[in-house]
């Protein structure tokens, strides 16, 4: 078991190192620059591209690439111009690993049971997708199109994939799907249209496609919503308590969405089991 964490913490690393670039390059992508050379939009590929510095876009060396170990020896550095390299890259890398063998060693159900491997694997391959979102929406407040369609297309494939192989009630297990759809997705869309998107983006109702289908549960995903505002109530009152920010101040949403999500993945039985137990 400790080897299986040990070789997920590994891997998540590595698909963290992916995420940072994805992130930037799909920035840089986006950006919209016509006056970009064809040299340089060759560098910016997702799946072509060599690693650069963002910086002075020297190509990295592999063993400027190893994921946290690379940052700090550097002291932050890039090797070539000197320029701070932000504690993104590290830190993204650490979550991604930390989440890949938490899940592991924390999942609810016994893996190798019932087509518990099936929905473990189905919510790691979309946790990297969502911590690109969480990073992309931190930055520039944005839950970009190009990273919600293939996470949600892998939690979808893989909901789908459970339900016809191991669901005892596969007609049960849709209905449920369809309903933790609605809440986690419909009370968004209701929000961006009743404010006309002044409350919130369309990318949060998108998100809540995804969400809402890694979880699969009405309950799961009312609890959830419940946890993500109180998450992002936690995270703003210090600045406003300090004057940094007001009520008025955008704000994004996603990173508190998936955080919740997140935690109501792995630990969302026993929190529902602890709350019915208080009520009753």
């Amino acid at each position: 078991m400790l080897v299986i964490a040990l070789v997920l913490f590994g891997l998540g690393l590595a698909l963290g190192s992916f995420v940072n670039a994805l992130v930037w390059r799909l920035h840089e992508q986006q950006k919209g620059q016509k006056t970009r050379a064809k040299t340089q939009s060759k560098e910016l590929s997702i799946l072509n591209g060599r690693s650069i510095c963002p910086n002075c876009r020297h190509v990295l060396a592999w063993y400027d690439l190893v994921p946290v170990i690379s940052w700090l020896l550097l002291r932050g550095k890039c090797r070539y111009c000197k320029k701070p390299i932000s504690i993104q890259y590290p830190a993204v890398e650490l979550a991604m690993g930390l989440i890949f063998a938490g899940s592991y060693l924390f999942w609810p159900s016994t893996v190798h049971l019932n087509g518990q491997w099936l929905l473990l694997s189905t919510w790691l391959a979309a946790s990297v997708g969502l911590l690109a979102l969480a990073v992309y929406d931190l930055r520039w407040f944005l839950l970009p199109n190009t990273i919600i369609y293939p996470t949600l297309l892998a939690a979808a494939t893989g909901r789908l994939a459970y339900l016809s192989a191991f669901e005892k009630r596969p007609l049960h297990g849709l209905f449920l799907w369809a309903f933790s759809l609605l809440i986690a997705s419909g009370v968004f869309f209701v929000l961006f249209t009743y404010s006309k998107g002044k409350w919130i983006g369309f990318g949060d109702v998108r998100l809540g496609l995804i969400t809402g289908t890694l979880l699969a549960d009405p309950q799961k995903s009312l609890a959830m919503l419940f946890l993500a505002s109180l998450i992002g109530t936690v995270v703003i009152l210090p600045s406003l308590s300090k004057g940094n920010k007001t009520l008025t101040s955008k704000l994004p949403y996603g990173p508190f969405l998936i955080a919740a999500a997140a935690i109501m993945v792995i630990f969302g039985d026993s929190l529902l089991n602890w709350y019915k137990g208080l009520i009753l």
